[in-house]
């Protein structure tokens, strides 16, 4: 029995082997079994007691400290400062570089720009003046007028070169009643008499340029008059005697002291005509439309400083209304080209806050029938239908361009009387100056 198992193993030895091999053939590399994987062990779950120590490994995690993320607002003001430092560096890269390559600047000062400056109309001299020659030719105006009417130009002077409204208000109300006296109480000598160091007259009328000039052309004189019980002078306005029988011009003159308006220059239109052009949207603007005083300077800053808490928090409706109003007080003027059917090219310069009804009466004006029925259509096609809008609030600033749509009703009925329509729909005076459009 025993050898009848030793047998049978040998066999199954052998079989095992694989096939035979002849003694004169080269060896050969036995092939190598696949492998077969294992079947995975099913993971059992933890015990109680690993259970417990992962809870407590836990639990000394959450009792450090854990190190505090940066806060949004923080992490925007990086973003921000790290901006702003770009910009700084980008602007003193160029600037040096504007310096450094003449060719660069020639190349900046090539463009020819729209319009040569912002222009006023002085309504005393009709001179046109640049923007920054306003107060110095309202000054000269002003003194000049004194040869032609010395009450008027002194009143003029009162109420335009003093800034503070307030405080005109209170001067002139003041300096009308001292008239007024005069006028109802002509045989009261104590009204004829008005004291240079009164408290009343130095904290009221004489902090205002030009009310001594008014003062004297009214037809007061300063006198030094002792002062009664005392053995002290004290300085007067006078009224001269001759002034008694001109009541009435008085009275005139407290009038025109409480109804006068500032002195305030026209701002030229520049009105422009162009031959159509396909630069037509293209705008280069001077400085005029885009220069800021020193404390406009400061708040722009401020206002990019504000905008990095801004963006961290959240802003309620009033909020952002008051910001896009601000937005819209960033430019004082606007250039506004208005393209007409036939593609000619209307130009003027506004007022960024005036109402889209002046750009209506400015076509109007041009047009050689100005009884026609039409509609401005702004960038993109929009209607600018309400007319109250200021151009700030329509976005069309600091510049834009426009273009007229006629009446299509009224067109039709004018095409179907057979009526000859002109060339061009502007007056002809208008089109004799027509320029191209660089």
């Amino acid at each position: 029995m025993r050898k009848f198992f030793q047998e049978i193993k040998a066999d199954l030895k052998f079989r095992s082997a694989g096939p035979g091999q002849k003694l004169s053939e080269p060896a050969r590399v036995p092939k190598e079994k696949p492998k077969t994987e294992a079947a995975p062990k099913p993971r059992h779950g933890p015990t109680d007691e690993a259970q417990m120590a992962a809870a407590a490994a836990l639990a000394r995690m959450e009792l450090k400290p854990k190190a505090k993320p940066p806060s949004s607002q923080g992490a925007i003001k990086n973003q921000v400062r790290k901006e702003l430092m770009a910009e700084a560096a980008a602007s003193v890269k160029g600037v040096s570089a504007d310096q450094e390559d003449p060719a660069f600047s020639d190349k900046e000062t090539a463009a020819e720009p729209s319009v040569s400056g912002v222009y006023f109309i002085c309504p005393l001299t009709s001179t046109v003046v640049r923007k920054d020659g306003k107060e110095k030719h309202i000054r000269e105006a002003i003194k000049s007028y004194f040869s032609v009417d010395p009450v008027a130009a002194s009143i003029m002077e009162i109420h335009t070169l003093n800034k503070d409204r307030e405080k005109v208000r209170v001067g002139v109300e003041t300096m009308a009643k001292y008239l007024d006296n005069i006028y109802l109480h002509p045989e009261e000598e104590k009204y004829q008499k008005i004291k240079l160091q009164n408290k009343v007259f130095q904290e009221r009328i004489n902090c205002l340029e030009g009310i001594h000039r008014f003062f004297q052309s009214v037809g007061f004189e300063t006198r030094t008059l002792p002062v009664p019980g005392q053995d002290t002078t004290e300085e007067y306005y006078v009224l001269k005697e001759e002034m008694l029988t001109k009541l009435e011009d008085l009275k005139d003159y407290k009038e025109q002291l409480l109804s006068c308006e500032p002195l305030r220059l026209q701002l030229d239109r520049q009105l422009c005509v162009f031959k159509p052009s396909p630069e037509a949207a293209r705008f280069e603007l001077p400085n005029d439309f885009y220069n800021l005083t020193a404390e406009e300077i400061k708040r722009e800053q401020r206002l990019r400083t504000e905008a990095v808490e801004k963006a961290s928090m959240l802003r309620t409706r009033a909020m952002r209304e008051k910001e896009e109003q601000r937005e819209m007080r960033k430019y004082n003027y606007t250039l506004l080209r208005v393209r007409l059917p036939d593609g000619y090219l209307l130009q003027g310069t506004f007022y960024a806050r005036e109402p889209v009804s002046v750009l209506y009466n400015f076509v109007r004006e041009a047009l050689r029938d100005n009884w026609l029925p039409f509609e401005l259509l702004g960038p993109g096609g929009l209607k600018l239908t309400d007319e109250n809008l200021a151009f700030n609030e329509c976005g069309l600033v600091p510049s834009a361009l426009l273009t007229l749509a006629w009446d299509a009703a009224v067109m039709s009925d004018i095409e179907a009387s057979g009526q000859e329509q002109p060339a061009s729909p502007l007056k002809p005076e208008l089109l004799s100056h027509v320029q191209t459009l660089s």
